[in-house]
C-alpha cells in the first residue's frame, strides 16, 4: 500500500502501513498524525528508505511571477544568503539593525519562486514589508492585520494575525520567512512554527537570544543561526562608525533616601519569603507569587518604586539637558523606560513625544518631520525599538531601559545608518549607585565601542 500524506489543521495525517518518525497513532481516524512543521523531516525519512507516498499537503495560492531585483547584495548579505542557502534553505541570519536584512529575504524569495508567508511582528512593518515586495519583486502581496485578511501567493502577516490563523496557513507556503524571529519563540506563537507545513524557513534578527531562554525552540522550528556578524564588525565600512558613552550621575539627597528605603523593604520581602535572586527565573517565581502573597507584593511594589527612582532621577534630565545643547544641530533620538519620563522631557524641552497611545497618523508625521530635518528630536519610551522604519539620527541618548541586550542592539541600530563623515554616537545615562549600573553593564555585554 503507498504511504499518503495530507494536512490536517495544523498537524499531518500519514496513512499506510508503515509508522514514521516524528508520529503517534491517531485511533479515531486510524492513521498516524504529525505536527506539520515536521514534513519536511517525513518527506526525507520517506525518500531516503525508498517508500512510495502520494503527497496531498501543499496546497498554495495560485502562482505570482516574481521580477528581478535590480539592487545587489552587499559582500556580507551575499555570505549569509549563500549560508542559508547551503543550510538546507533553513536557519536564522543575525545582523544589526540597519544592516539589510529585508533585502536578503527578498533575495531568497527571488531564489526559490515559491509561495511565501512573511511574518512580523507589528502592523508598521506589515506595511513596510508590502512596499518592499511591491517594489522588489513586483507583485502586490496579501495582508493579514490590522483589519485586513487576504491570502496570495507572497503574504504578509502579523504575529498576532498568524498565530490566530495558523491552520488556515499551514499549506499554503512553502517558505516561512520570521522577521524579528526571537518573537517565535513566544509561548503562543511558538504554535505558528508548529503548524506551518512549511519546509524552507528563513529567520531574521539582531539578536537571537531571549531573556527568558526559550530561543532554545528556534532551532527546532526554524534552525540554528547560519550566520551572524555584530555591529563592530560592520561599522565604517558598511554602517556608522559608533561610540558609546557612558555618564553617571548622582540621585538627590532625598532620591537616594526614597531609593535606599524602597531597596531595604524589597531585601525584607524576599527574606520573609525565602527568595534569593540568582536568575531571572528567581524574579519571575516573585512576580507569580505576587498574585497570591501580600508580602511578595509589597516586595515587587518596592522593587518597582526602587528602579523607577533610579531612572527617572532628575539629576538625568540636567544630563540630557548639557547633551542637547552640545547636539543643537544633530539629529537625535531620546530613549526613555518609562512614558512619564517622556512626557515631562517632551513638555520641558517642547520635544515630539512618540509613545504606544500616539495615534498612526501622528507618529507617521512626526516621524517624517524628523525625516525631513522639521524636527532634529523626538522622545520615546518603547514604541521605536522595534517594528516602526525610523529615519536616520546620529545621536541616541538612553536614559533609561531593561537588562536586555536585544533592546540595547535595537536602540543601537537606530544610528548606525551609514553618512558621510559622521560618527555615532550613544550616550547612556545611568544613576550611580543603583541597580542601574549592573543592568547597564547586562545590556552593553557583547555590544561595545
Amino acid at each position: 500500500m503507498l504511504m499518503e500524506l495530507e494536512y490536517d489543521r495544523g498537524t499531518l495525517i500519514i496513512r499506510g502501513q508503515y509508522a514514521v518518525p516524528f508520529s503517534t497513532w491517531d485511533n479515531r481516524i486510524s492513521a498516524f498524525r504529525a505536527p506539520a512543521f515536521r514534513y519536511r523531516d517525513i518527506v526525507e525519512f520517506l525518500r531516503r528508505s525508498l517508500v512510495e507516498f502520494s503527497d496531498y499537503v501543499m496546497n498554495p495560492p495560485p502562482i505570482e511571477k516574481f521580477k528581478k531585483i535590480s539592487v545587489p547584495l552587499r559582500e556580507y548579505q551575499e555570505e549569509a544568503l549563500n549560508s542559508w542557502l547551503s543550510s538546507g534553505m533553513r536557519g536564522v541570519i543575525v545582523l544589526p539593525t540597519g544592516a539589510g536584512k529585508t533585502l536578503i529575504a527578498l533575495k531568497a524569495m527571488e531564489k526559490l519562486e515559491v509561495s511565501t508567508l512573511v511574518v512580523v511582528p507589528t502592523i508598521p512593518l506589515m506595511r513596510q514589508w508590502s512596499s518592499e515586495i511591491e517594489d522588489k519583486l513586483g507583485i502586490s502581496p496579501g495582508l493579514m492585520g490590522g483589519g485586513e485578511k487576504d491570502v496570495r501567493f507572497v503574504t504578509v502577516a502579523t504575529y498576532d494575525s498568524a498565530y490566530l490563523n495558523a491552520e488556515l496557513l499551514g499549506d499554503k507556503f512553502m517558505l516561512a520567512v520570521f522577521d524579528e524571529v526571537h518573537h517565535l519563540a513566544a509561548e503562543g506563537y511558538s504554535h505558528i512554527g508548529e503548524m506551518l507545513a512549511a519546509p524552507y524557513r528563513l529567520g531574521l534578527t539582531a539578536t537571537f537570544e531571549r531573556e527568558d531562554g526559550r530561543h532554545f525552540l528556534l532551532p527546532m522550528l526554524v534552525g540554528g543561526i547560519v550566520y551572524s556578524i555584530s555591529p563592530k564588525e560592520l561599522a565604517g565600512k558598511h554602517l556608522a562608525e559608533y561610540e558609546i558613552v557612558k555618564i553617571s550621575v548622582d540621585l538627590s539627597e532625598e532620591e537616594r533616601k526614597e531609593y535606599k528605603e524602597a531597596v531595604e523593604e524589597y531585601k525584607r520581602g524576599l527574606s520573609s519569603i525565602g527568595l534569593e535572586m540568582r536568575s531571572p527565573d528567581d524574579f519571575r517565581q516573585l512576580v507569580k507569587m505576587s498574585a497570591t502573597s501580600r508580602t511578595a507584593r509589597d516586595a515587587l511594589l518596592a522593587w518597582n518604586r526602587a528602579r523607577r527612582i533610579a531612572i527617572n532621577s532628575e539629576s538625568k534630565l540636567k544630563a540630557l539637558e548639557n547633551l542637547l545643547l552640545a547636539h543643537k544641530r544633530d539629529k537625535v533620538i531620546i530613549f526613555t523606560e518609562f512614558n512619564d519620563m517622556a512626557k515631562e522631557i517632551s513638555k520641558r524641552y517642547l520635544i515630539p513625544l512618540i509613545t504606544h497611545r500616539t495615534p498612526e497618523k501622528e507618529r507617521n508625521e512626526i516621524l517624517q518631520n524628523f525625516r525631513d530635518g522639521i524636527y532634529t528630536k523626538i522622545v520615546t519610551s518603547k514604541v521605536l525599538n522595534e517594528g516602526i522604519d525610523v529615519p536616520d539620527a546620529r545621536v541616541a541618548i538612553i536614559l533609561g531601559g531593561t537588562g536586555s541586550r536585544r533592546e540595547f542592539v535595537q536602540r543601537l541600530g537606530r544610528v548606525l545608518r551609514k553618512r558621510a563623515g559622521k560618527r555615532a554616537v550613544i550616550y547612556e545615562v545611568v544613576s550611580k549607585g543603583t541597580k542601574e549600573v549592573s543592568i547597564s553593564y547586562r545590556r552593553r555585554r557583547g555590544v561595545s565601542s
